[in-house]
């Protein structure tokens, strides 16, 4: 039987980097900064549900924790002059105080901004989950998300697959829908990979989606780069000689 692996897991060192990045060489430690991790992953994905979070870094050193959320819609975490993001700071030390750590150290909450929200699989699996909570037929929740995605300039392939009891049905199944290419085998494609769930009356909807937002190449970045002085220099030379 083969085993899949993540598409994440894959490219982490060609075209992804880690997201928990500890910045300490205490092995001691490793067991807390590992609870601690899965436990502020586990409390934010319930706190900001609904506010199209992609994802959640993490950086830590000795004496800061340093937490990046990723989402298309700051305003709904930052609030109103910052009063969102001070209450979940808040919470979040609180947190820590009752798991009654060795070591408290300090937050930082940094909330970024994602410009393209369709081309990011976390957040395109939680439109789907949303779309059949509130009762809409699968099927064209699917087609009208391939839609949207596919009208982004970045993404050149998407594909949807939905498992469980869909419509109400008695036995669980599972429907696919794909549009464009998803080069599972490239490593240096550009494929992003989440799974969501929709709680439904019924019964859970597991969904997963693969989002293909083309190939990087690192070399062309690097040689485009060493390119650009040399040709700053050769238009300074010209123009020094035509003085």
């Amino acid at each position: 039987m083969t085993h899949v692996a993540h598409p994440y897991v894959q490219r982490i060192g060609i075209n992804r980097d880690w997201r928990s990045r500890w910045f300490t060489t205490d092995p001691k430690q490793f067991r807390e900064y590992l609870r601690v991790d899965a436990m502020i992953r586990k409390f934010l994905n319930v706190r900001l549900k609904g506010m199209s979070v992609d994802t959640i870094e993490i950086e830590r050193d000795q004496k800061s924790v340093r937490i990046i959320i990723k989402t298309a819609r700051p305003g709904l975490v930052i609030g109103r002059s910052g009063e969102g993001a001070v209450k979940l700071k808040k919470e979040i030390d609180m947190m820590f105080r009752k798991a009654k750590l060795t070591s408290k150290p300090e937050i930082k909450l940094d909330v970024e901004e994602i410009r393209s929200p369709e081309s990011s699989a976390s957040i395109v699996g939680q439109m789907i989950a949303e779309g059949l909570e509130k009762r809409l037929t699968f099927r064209r929740v699917m087609k009208m998300t391939i839609e949207k995605v596919m009208a982004n300039r970045d993404v050149e392939g998407v594909k949807i697959l939905l498992s469980g009891r869909l419509g109400g049905a008695d036995m669980a199944r599972r429907e696919e829908l794909k549009k464009g290419r998803i080069p599972l085998q490239t490593l240096r494609a550009d494929i992003d990979f989440a799974r969501v769930t929709a709680r439904l009356p019924y019964g859970a909807i597991g969904i997963k989606v693969w989002i293909y937002r083309g190939q990087v190449f690192a070399d062309r970045k690097a040689g485009q780069a060493d390119t650009a002085p040399r040709a700053a220099a050769t238009t300074d030379t010209r123009s020094a000689s035509n003085r």
